[in-house]
């Protein structure tokens, strides 16, 4: 379909919890599209729909090997949310195309037992672990207007968003994107 623009950090779009989905439509289904084309062209492992101005609970993950040739497993899901949560924690360097140049190693569980509407509209619950687990965490969060570094510390959010603003990752804030 389309690649979109990922807005930039600190669009009011990016700080706001998104709506939910009532049902999968065809426009649906397309938004998943362009959001997989966008994801992709990054290259990234997820991408949530706020992220490119679409304030609606919708994100793709696809945490394949891009390597193996195994790419192309992308989860399409509306309205996720994290039913369970392991105990045991991972350790991934996070980034965004919100705001790019910048990065930080964020903690979140190893494992994660989430429930969405799937690509048909059946309400599918699916287990997810390692880089699959994370991703999806990373687009519950942007989904519930957070970004990776709102995890982090006041003091490395701020060195953070130091370095973005002094390597050109920080721009103004453009007008919301109105789906």
């Amino acid at each position: 379909m389309a690649v979109r623009r990922c807005l930039p950090w600190p669009d009011k779009c990016l700080q706001t919890t998104a709506r939910p989905v009532a049902e999968i439509t065809d426009e649906i289904r397309g938004v998943w599209r362009d959001m997989i084309d966008t994801m992709e062209a990054m290259p990234g492992v997820g991408l949530a729909a706020t992220q490119i101005g679409v304030m609606q609970a919708l994100a793709v993950v696809d945490a394949s090997d891009r390597h193996t040739g195994a790419r192309g497993q992308a989860m399409r899901m509306a309205n996720p949310e994290v039913l369970h949560a392991s105990t045991r924690m991972r350790s991934h360097v996070e980034a965004s195309p919100n705001l790019p140049g910048v990065s930080a190693k964020i903690e979140r569980p190893r494992a994660v037992t989430v429930r969405f509407l799937n690509a048909d509209g059946e309400m599918e619950t699916r287990d997810f672990v390692g880089l699959w687990a994370t991703s999806v965490q990373h687009q519950i969060d942007h989904l519930a207007g957070r970004m990776y570094f709102d995890r982090l510390s006041r003091m490395k959010r701020d060195m953070l968003l130091r370095k973005a603003r002094k390597g050109g990752g920080l721009k103004p804030a453009l007008p919301p994107v109105r789906d």
